[in-house]
């Protein structure tokens, strides 16, 4: 009996520890005839329901069915949680007697948060009373007292698009600031938001002239504006505005600073060159600025106003530091811009080479005069016609005391390119080899293989030639690695149908005559391929040739246009991306077509994603585009 008593105390216990634990979760219990019923509590499980179909219609834009469920939840449940939905679907209902209720009972107990006072605006401006809505935004500016309420306030009136008062906000914020905090660049976004062009810039100037450290920002904040669809306007203003300060303020070089580089980025080399002279004399920089600069210039190629940087440098005189690389460099700047560009005369090669010479008599022979050295050997051998000169040059160079070895092995590619020029392909292949067991695990080392590689194909040994570039393709340095796919490919897909490797030996000589820079017979050479053999599968690769040949003499119009043939007749062989890439780029800087130019990148993005163009392409045409980057 009492055991039997037990269990009956124990299953009671056992009840009434179930119940406190749906007690704990929350649910409700409900007596009922006949025994004990558990429901599900609604006050944890309904309103979860009701944000659901609150969240559903306001989003479906049902601001009438929205309004009941968002009415509950702000009285019922949470009035900060659900004052906004809740305050929007009473604005687009048009209850605005009951709008504007709620949002003084949230300016009653928020007094601080002056964004109520602007919701109330927005209540009166719905309303169609703007007289209203004027003096409650004014006065919600005059009640700020602090900087969280200048960026709250000013925020809340961006986002409703009234640029005006956010202006105000954050002009009053740097009155009571004292100007210990100016909101420079906060007016500067507002105003472009606006519009103001002239009053963006301003402040941008003003925080460069608090604050030198700014200027990063600034530019960051300004590189839109130099894209491919320049805002003109804003940059001359911008410029305008910079010169008056500049004079108005001469000992701000900042201003200067920021002047240059707006000229950098629209490529005015002739008024960054000016600036940067001037700058460079104020402050005794002994021509370190105008020297950076010139080397800026000279890699974007515009040879003649990196010649007259350099020639400034010079001018400060030989005690200067940068006196002896500046002689280099205009040396090579003058090279590049006689011989890269294809456009140079007879006289315009000996000026230079007597310019060469006159600057190797002052700074002599030795391991710092190595690159004049090298490129006074090019000059003889590959252009006037002096190969025995050039030869003995870079003997000489090659054995200079305290030249570096990979110095060294460089002037030995460059005298084996010399000796295959005149066609003494053994002395060649021989300093290939040098500087390739030399460098055997180098870049330089594989640059001098596949060199050896080129001397095989140019002399019909395909097979070796094959087996080299197969072993280069691995190359850890990418050019390399590419060029040697490229002329691999050219070999096999010139023998994969025709084991005829007549087509190919003519192919090889032209590309050898083109090296020796005999152009008219390469490309003879080419045009008798096309007659002997047409429609053989180097068709893409004779006028991929002829384009480079073109280049040569900057003939850019003959060029495009056996680009433009490529990628039209065979845009999905192994050139179509190459061709298409050359086109791009000769559009842009060449012919200065930018849209055109941009189409010609996204076309290749778009048609061709594995290529190895890809990368570079995308720089560009996101550049044209106008994208902004840091």
């Amino acid at each position: 009996m009492r055991y039997k008593i037990r269990r009956s105390n124990f299953a009671a216990l056992h009840i009434i520890i179930i119940l406190l634990v749906f007690v704990a979760m929350g649910s409700t219990i409900i007596a009922q005839p006949g025994g004990v019923i558990l429901q599900p509590s609604n006050e944890t499980q309904q309103p979860t329901t009701d944000e659901q179909l609150a969240d559903q219609f306001y989003r479906n834009r049902e601001y009438n069915k929205a309004l009941d469920y968002y009415e509950k939840l702000y009285n019922w449940k949470s009035p900060e949680q659900f004052y906004a939905p809740y305050l929007n679907c009473l604005i687009e209902t048009k209850d605005f007697k009951k709008a504007e209720k709620i949002v003084r009972k949230q300016i009653k107990q928020y007094p601080d948060n002056l964004t109520f006072d602007v919701d109330l605006g927005t209540v009166y401006t719905r309303s169609e009373q703007p007289e209203k809505a004027k003096t409650t935004w004014e006065q919600a500016v005059k009640l700020i007292k602090e900087d969280a309420q200048v960026f709250t306030l000013a925020n809340s009136f961006i986002a409703i698009h009234q640029y005006d008062y956010a202006i105000n906000a954050y002009q009053k914020g740097r009155r009571i600031s004292r100007n210990n905090y100016p909101y420079n660049f906060e007016l500067a976004n507002v105003y472009r938001e606006k519009g103001d062009k002239a009053a963006m810039i301003n402040e941008y100037l003003d925080a460069l002239e608090i604050n030198d450290s700014y200027i990063q920002t600034v530019q960051n904040s300004l590189q839109t504006s130099f894209s491919a669809d320049a805002d003109q306007q804003q940059n001359e203003l911008l410029k305008t505005e910079l010169l008056k300060r500049i004079q108005r303020s001469p000992d701000k070089t900042i201003l200067s600073e920021f002047l240059i580089w707006i000229q950098t980025q629209q490529k005015d080399w002739e008024g960054a060159f000016i600036q940067s002279k001037a700058l460079d004399k104020r402050k005794k920089e002994d021509g370190n600025r105008v020297f950076a600069l010139a080397q800026l210039i000279a890699q974007n190629e515009s040879y003649d106003a990196a010649i007259k940087a350099y020639q400034y440098v010079i001018s400060k005189g030989k005690d200067m530091p940068y006196y002896i690389i500046a002689r280099i460099e205009l040396l090579n700047v003058s090279y590049q811009k006689i011989v890269a560009k294809g456009n140079y005369t007879t006289n315009d090669l000996t000026e230079l080479e007597k310019n060469f010479n006159i600057t190797i008599a002052e700074l002599g022979k030795s391991a710092g005069t190595e690159p004049i050295l090298k490129n006074l050997a090019h000059l003889e051998a590959f252009y006037l016609h002096k190969a025995n000169d050039a030869v003995a040059l870079l003997e000489e160079t090659i054995g200079l005391p305290q030249l570096p070895p990979l110095t060294q092995a460089e002037c030995k590619l460059e005298l084996g390119d010399i000796y295959l020029m005149t066609g003494d392909i053994w002395e060649a292949s021989l300093r290939y080899s040098q500087v390739e067991k030399a460098f055997k695990h180098d870049e330089i080392g594989n640059e001098a293989k596949f060199r050896n590689a080129k001397i095989s194909y140019y002399t019909g040994d395909f097979k070796w030639a094959q087996a080299q570039l197969d072993v280069l393709k691995g190359a850890t340095a990418k050019l390399i690695a590419n060029d040697a796919m490229d002329l691999s490919l050219t070999i096999s897909d010139a023998l994969a149908i025709d084991t005829n490797e007549a087509p190919l030996l003519m192919f090889a000589r032209a590309d050898l005559l083109a090296f020796q820079n005999k152009d008219e017979e390469a490309v003879s050479s080419l045009d008798s391929i096309n007659k002997l053999f047409p429609n053989h599968a180097l068709a893409d690769n004779i006028l991929y040739k002829k384009a480079a040949i073109a280049l040569k003499h900057a003939d850019y119009t003959k060029a495009a246009a056996y680009y433009d043939t490529i990628i039209k007749k065979y845009g999905d062989d192994i050139l179509g991306d190459d061709a298409l890439f050359k086109l791009a780029d000769i559009t842009e800087n060449q012919f200065k077509d930018l849209g055109k130019a941009k189409d010609l990148y996204q076309q290749l993005l778009e048609k061709y994603p594995a290529s190895l163009y890809v990368v570079e392409a995308r720089k560009r045409f996101r550049k044209l585009r106008g994208d902004a980057f840091n």
